[in-house]
C-alpha cells in the first residue's frame, strides 16, 4: 500500500463500506508503511503532540527573539494586552499558535505538521481545542492521524510546500488538517469533517509565499495564527451542515492549479510580495551583513 486513498471520495466511500471510523485506515497505513505495531504508532503520535505542546508552553514563556529581529516575543505581547478583541479564548489561539511558530524561527524544537514553516497551526488548534472541549489525548491523536490523511491526499493532489504552491499549500493545508480534526474530534461525520477541509481550502486558495529576507518569519508567523482562526471558522460552519458547494476533491484540485499557475516569484523565493517591498528589501540587506562572515586569507 504505497498510498493512502487517492482522494477524498476514496477515503469516505472505505469508510462506509467497512464501517471503519476516518482515523481507522490512516493508522493501518501507519503501521504497514513504517513496519511499526499499533503500539509504537500510538506511541509516535504521543511523542508528536507532546512536542507540539511544549513548542506552545516554550513560546509564551521563555525568549523568543530570532537573529534577524523580526521575530520578539510576539506571542507574549499578545497574551499580556489588556485589549481583549474577541474573547480570551480566541485571545489564545492566536497566542498560541504564534508562540509555536515563533519557536521555529528561534530555532527550536517543533513538529513540520505538515512543514515547519506552518508548524504553529496544529499545535495552536489542537491544544486549545482540547482545552475548550475536555477532549482526551487519545481523541487529539485520533485527529492527528485524520489530519495525516487529509495531508496525504492534499500531497498527492496539489502540494504541501511553499516553494511549489505557495503559501495556500503550506499554511493552508495545515489549516485543512486543522478544521478537519477539529470536526471529526467534535463527533461530526465523514461528510462534515471534509466540507470543513473543502471550506478552509476555499478560504486559503491563491495565498502567495513571499517570505521577507527569505527567513520564515515574516509574514509566515501572523499567517499562522490566521490560518489557525480560519481553520475554527470553517469547523463552525462544516459542522453546522452548511454545504461547501464545491466537493472537497475538487477544491484540492483547484488547489494544486492554482498553485502550478503562480509565478515563481511568490514560490518561497524572495523575489515579490511583501519579500519585494522598499523595506522588505532594506531588511534583506540588513540581515545578509549580519550573517555574513569574513574569513582569514589563506596566508595568515
Amino acid at each position: 500500500m504505497s498510498l493512502l486513498f487517492t482522494d477524498f471520495a476514496s477515503w469516505q466511500a472505505h469508510c462506509a463500506t467497512t464501517g471503519e471510523a476516518l482515523y481507522q485506515p490512516v493508522l493501518a497505513y501507519e503501521i504497514e508503511q513504517k513496519g511499526r505495531t499499533e503500539e509504537e504508532i500510538w506511541n509516535g503520535l504521543q511523542r508528536a503532540y507532546d512536542v507540539m505542546r511544549d513548542a506552545v508552553q516554550t513560546g509564551l514563556t521563555q525568549d523568543m527573539t530570532s537573529r534577524s529581529g523580526m521575530v520578539n516575543n510576539g506571542a507574549k505581547k499578545i497574551a499580556a494586552s489588556p485589549v481583549t478583541v474577541l474573547s480570551p479564548e480566541f485571545k489564545q489561539l492566536v497566542t498560541r499558535a504564534m508562540g509555536a511558530k515563533e519557536v521555529n524561527s528561534c530555532m527550536g524544537r517543533v513538529v513540520a505538521a505538515p512543514t515547519a514553516g506552518a508548524s504553529g497551526i496544529l499545535p495552536g488548534v489542537l491544544v486549545t481545542l482540547q482545552e475548550l472541549h475536555k477532549l482526551t489525548d487519545r481523541q487529539v491523536l485520533e485527529g492527528l492521524l485524520v489530519a495525516a490523511g487529509i495531508a496525504l491526499i492534499i500531497e498527492q493532489n496539489a502540494s504541501l510546500a511553499g516553494a511549489v504552491g505557495g503559501c495556500q499549500a503550506e499554511t493552508g493545508s495545515a489549516a485543512a488538517m486543522g478544521s478537519g480534526a477539529i470536526v471529526y474530534c467534535l463527533g461530526g461525520d465523514v461528510d462534515q469533517t471534509f466540507a470543513a477541509v473543502a471550506i478552509t481550502i476555499q478560504c486559503m486558495l491563491g495565498l502567495i509565499c513571499d517570505p521577507v529576507a527569505g527567513l520564515v518569519e515574516v509574514p509566515c508567523i501572523v499567517r499562522n495564527a490566521s490560518a489557525a482562526a480560519i481553520a475554527f471558522s470553517s469547523a463552525q460552519i462544516a459542522i453546522a451542515g452548511v454545504n461547501p458547494v464545491i466537493p472537497v476533491d475538487q477544491c484540492v484540485a483547484a488547489l494544486g492549479e492554482v498553485g502550478q499557475s503562480m509565478e515563481t516569484r511568490y514560490k518561497e523565493t524572495a523575489l515579490g510580495g511583501l519579500a519585494n517591498t522598499t523595506r522588505g528589501r532594506e531588511i534583506e540587506k540588513m540581515v545578509l551583513v549580519q550573517d555574513v562572515q569574513i574569513l582569514p586569507d589563506e596566508g595568515e
